[in-house]
């Protein structure tokens, strides 16, 4: 593993920076975080890789190992780690992230709250991701693309190697970033990296009139390095990890059935009475069975008979166990399982109990994803406290009650922004105060005041 000080070992040396650059991105590629999020990220998109490589085999009577070819071999990945991250990312981030003291987040780039919730999937997926402050928007690098650079001393981020490559045969681009800017380099085919672009500073100010040329006449760096990375947890270790065995469990019981019902749809005959016959005319009777759907027996008056047999597949012990490792997963992930609310009208406390194991991990995840935010707001030379608006399945029925029976101690600004709120139309909140504002005031300047009421000559 390459840290900062080895990077500062090879001084200004392009030689030595350039096989710096090269043994980082091999040893980051040979490291376990970075083997594990590869992994994870098929475990997502739904291709057990461990599934994949999972073979039947026979054993001869030497004990020799064979590649069973005969039987049903099918290979079923489910979707449940995909399904957890998503969920998790969607229940904290699903609604955008807010500002405790009003700030625009424009000023973090229009795309913020979907950078953010990328950010949040990575980091789920390969145990850490990393956010990139990039002047006026933020760039997502993913562990898989990013090989960090740890300082020795303090065990903070010091710098980082982006790498990228479209295949095999195109040319590996790759980024130094430093404290004090970043250097491209490029490897084509056949060729040694060397340097795409010089060092330059992170923010350049650019001066010159409409007609003329622009004109680079300043650069500045951040007072520390512009990246910053969101830990899945402390340990930066993947969601996956602890779980992996249990899903490739329910994969296999999953194949497995279907391999069974595969294989069940066999029908065999039993020939009695036919020793005569050689394994061509047992083939010519299958195919003639195929064919007309008729069995004749040549020698019926010796009493040869044939009688079909079909193989009915077992499914009740496989079934249970799959739906034992579904609970499982549910409880291991901590996710939010659905059919415990659908079944009947469930009240809100029993829908906001289905929600506390979900409620438990986010927690800890917010943490970090704060602690993310923070860095990029430290950067962009913003002071403010990140919040989020989790999404819940709620019985609005209930709750429209519980605040309407409250009305009498509550003023008409939060009645309104509460039932909207619950409504799923919060942004309109304001407006409609507006809205009813305008009202009061047109029906008070109309004539409907107490005065208007007065006849003429009367004080």
């Amino acid at each position: 593993m390459k840290t900062y000080q080895d990077l500062l070992a090879c001084g200004d040396d392009e030689k030595e920076r350039i096989s710096f650059i090269k043994s980082a991105i091999s040893d980051h590629k040979r490291s376990d975080i970075y083997q594990t999020a590869v992994d994870a990220q098929k475990y997502y998109d739904g291709e057990n890789p461990t599934i994949n490589k999972y073979e039947k085999i026979l054993y001869d009577m030497q004990g020799k190992a064979h590649p069973d070819m005969w039987t049903a071999n099918h290979k079923i990945a489910s979707s449940f780690f995909g399904f957890a991250v998503d969920q998790q990312t969607g229940y904290l981030l699903g609604n955008g992230v807010t500002f405790a003291r009003g700030t625009d987040k424009n000023r973090l780039g229009r795309d913020f709250d979907t950078r953010v919730s990328q950010a949040a999937e990575y980091a789920q997926i390969g145990g850490v991701s990393f956010g990139f402050w990039n002047l006026d928007h933020v760039e997502v690098f993913e562990i898989t693309e990013f090989a960090p650079l740890y300082d020795e001393e303090n065990g903070a981020l010091a710098a980082g190697v982006r790498f990228w490559q479209i295949d095999g045969g195109k040319p590996l681009r790759c980024t130094l970033y430093e404290p004090d800017g970043f250097t491209e380099y490029i490897r084509r085919k056949g060729r040694e990296m060397e340097i795409l672009r010089p060092k330059r500073a992170y923010i350049l100010r650019i001066a010159g009139a409409a007609l003329e040329r622009d004109k680079i006449y300043q650069g500045e760096n951040y007072p520390s390095l512009p990246i910053v990375p969101l830990k899945n947890n402390r340990e930066c270790r993947s969601s996956l990890r602890g779980k992996r065995n249990t899903i490739d469990a329910l994969d296999v019981c999953t194949s497995n059935m279907v391999n069974n019902a595969d294989e069940g749809n066999i029908i065999y005959w039993a020939l009695q009475n036919c020793g005569g016959m050689d394994e061509l005319d047992a083939a010519a009777f299958l195919e003639r069975v195929k064919t007309t759907h008729i069995a004749f027996m040549d020698n019926a008056e010796e009493g040869a008979t044939a009688e079909p047999h079909a193989v009915e597949a077992p499914f009740a012990g496989t079934q249970a166990a799959v739906d034992m490792l579904v609970k499982r997963l549910y409880q291991d992930f901590q996710a939010f399982d659905a059919s415990a609310v659908v079944a009947g009208n469930q009240t809100a406390t029993a829908i906001r109990a289905s929600y506390v194991p979900l409620d438990l991990k986010c927690d800890k995840f917010e943490r970090q994803v704060t602690e993310f935010i923070q860095g990029i707001l430290k950067l962009a030379g913003i002071d403010d406290e990140p919040t989020y608006t989790r999404n819940q399945i709620t019985n609005k029925q209930e709750e429209m009650q519980t605040v309407l029976l409250a009305a009498q101690y509550l003023d008409e600004e939060y009645m309104t922004t509460k039932a909207l709120t619950i409504l799923g139309d919060a942004d309109m909140a304001e407006d409609l105060l507006k809205r009813r504002a305008a009202e009061e005031l047109g029906r008070f300047e109309g004539g409907n005041g107490p005065e208007d009421n007065l006849e003429q000559g009367e004080e």
